[in-house]
């Protein structure tokens, strides 16, 4: 199957804001699902059960056109 981003959000929050959830996304910036993950652990499980390759982010404001900002979980 595809990869999918497990996205931190809220999306450009500033630095030293916390991470309120994960979610999803395909590189087109549609939803794979629309749960909110807790924990990045917990999305990563989710993307894997759905046959997905996840990438989880490497910096903290990500672009998904940049393979440097991602790493294969």
């Amino acid at each position: 199957m595809a990869d999918v981003y497990v996205e931190p959000q809220p999306k450009g929050r500033p630095e030293g804001s916390p991470i309120t959830h994960y979610v999803l996304e395909y590189a087109h910036g549609g939803r794979v699902t629309y749960t909110d993950y807790p924990t990045q652990a917990e999305a990563v499980s989710a993307a894997k059960s759905l046959g997905h390759q996840p990438l989880v982010a490497r910096v903290r404001n990500t672009n998904k056109g940049n393979p440097d900002h991602w790493r294969a979980a």
